[in-house]
């Protein structure tokens, strides 16, 4: 018995020096390899309805469920500055208010009962309907979702429980330091834009039943959508179900979206500071950024990267790691697809390091303008983006949607896929040309919320206050 136990443990011993000996030559991350990462993206068919309008197909029998989502040329640009809400409370109340025969009790209770869900909204430059059901109550689900794309009835009651929600959120949008500084940086940044508009109490009150019935009808028309459609269906019985949902091309005046023109690319600085009793300053800086037209593109997405765009960007870096001021500090370019987009830097910091943050952060995106990055910085940047490429793709649903998206925007055909080379070749000089024609860190608007008692902001120009008080 002795001798069994001694074996057991000399061999036991011998595994346990193997496999620490194995770990650690396998485990050691300058000897590791890989092969080349081999991802291939997925594709989805393209098909033409009989009434004209693109649908995207992916099939997907894993689960027994179907999503569709429908997207739509509208959105809150489109709206009068005096009914600022308008397409929003469009968007929440063709779900809401009922569509077709059905009430908005009816509605509710047929697709709880069928565990299937229809929402609908609308943003700043696009409506959205979305189905999610069960394969086998998919045919009823289309139908109430058509009847909520095309034929919502807006009923009265919802809208004015719509729009005393919309006043409400609008009476307490001052709660947060966060909000106040995001909607007052996109106000300066877009100001004299539709961009820039945001609802007031007096807008939200002004909106009527009818004029959700008329913005609704402008736009949201089958020659003014796309479709995507991914889960677990028939491919010749789906088209079938949605030819006969969405019928022949109707005989419709032609479609004219109303003309939006490009926000002014005029840089000039601000300072605007809103007093809210925190100990904690919220702060925000910048100005207008690029489309994705742009044929500096890919460098900006380096340079976003290296700048501010992860947990090792320098902003992160030197804000946080090594001065101590803040927990978080980032930044963004905000890529435009219909209308110039903005870039973004950002933290909250102790109200009596504000001045030294909101510094450190201008030098920061300084120095990004004068010398090149360095060469690690390029290659993690580079290899961070095309690694992460994939999680782009992580089911049907996103894929066949953002296929969809991409039409929708009028993004080149191969896009996607040359889209990783391309960032595989961009160069230092590049990222450097790029920092330096987009990013103009003299001409900030600057936002901060806080309480200036503990700080002063005249270093950084002529200061403009807000009134929380007043009534957005």
């Amino acid at each position: 018995m002795k001798l069994k136990q001694l074996i057991l443990t000399i061999c036991l011993t011998l595994c346990t020096i193997t496999m620490a000996h194995a770990a650690t030559s396998a485990s050691n991350p300058r000897t590791m390899a890989f092969p080349p990462l081999d991802f291939q993206i997925p594709k989805a068919e393209r098909v033409v309805l009989e009434c004209g309008m693109p649908v995207y197909l992916l099939v997907d029998p894993e689960l027994p469920i179907v999503n569709l989502t429908a997207m739509v040329r509208t959105g809150s640009v489109y709206e009068p500055a005096a009914k600022a809400g308008l397409a929003a409370m469009t968007g929440t109340v063709m779900r809401s208010g009922g569509a077709g025969k059905l009430t908005p009790e009816q509605m509710d209770d047929e697709l709880e009962f069928m565990a299937s869900a229809v929402e609908s909204s609308i943003s700043s430059d696009m409506g959205m309907v979305s189905l999610t059901s069960l394969s086998r109550n998919f045919n009823r689900t289309l139908q109430i979702f058509s009847d909520v794309l095309l034929r919502p009835t807006f009923n009265e009651k919802r809208v004015d429980i719509a729009r005393k929600q919309l006043i409400e959120g609008l009476r307490r949008q001052n709660d947060d330091p966060k909000e106040i500084a995001g909607r007052e940086i996109g106000k300066a940044i877009y100001a004299g834009h539709p961009l820039g508009v945001v609802p007031t109490i007096a807008s939200a009150g002004a909106i009527t039943r009818q004029e959700m019935l008329d913005f609704h009808r402008r736009f949201f028309r089958v020659d003014n959508i796309i479709l995507a459609v991914s889960g677990d269906f028939d491919r010749t019985t789906m088209l079938k179900e949605l030819n006969k949902v969405f019928g022949t091309k109707p005989a419709l005046a032609p479609l004219a979206l109303p003309e939006i023109p490009q926000p002014l690319n005029a840089f000039s600085s601000e300072v605007i500071y809103a007093r809210k009793d925190v100990n904690q300053t919220v702060i925000r800086m910048g100005h207008l950024g690029v489309t994705k037209d742009t044929p500096d593109l890919y460098a900006i997405r380096v340079l976003d990267y290296i700048l501010g765009g992860s947990f090792t960007s320098r902003l992160t870096t030197e804000i946080r790691t090594n001065q101590g001021l803040a927990y978080n500090a980032d930044s963004h370019f905000d890529i435009g697809r219909r209308f110039t987009g903005t870039f973004i830097a950002e933290t909250e910091t102790k109200a009596e390091s504000t001045v030294k943050a909101i510094s450190t952060i201008k030098e920061i995106v300084a120095t990004m303008t004068r010398e090149p990055v360095s060469e690690q910085e390029l290659k993690t940047a580079r290899e961070h983006i095309i690694n992460s490429f994939m999680f782009g793709f992580t089911s049907p649903a996103s894929i066949v949607t953002q296929r969809a998206r991409l039409e929708f925007y009028n993004y080149p055909p191969d896009y996607l896929e040359t889209y990783r080379d391309r960032i595989a070749a961009v160069s230092k000089e590049e990222v450097l040309a790029a920092a330096r024609k987009y990013l103009k860190p003299d001409a900030f608007k600057l936002m901060v919320v806080g309480d200036a008692e503990k700080f002063d902001l005249k270093s950084f120009g002529k200061i403009r206050e807000l009134d929380l008080k007043q009534n957005f």
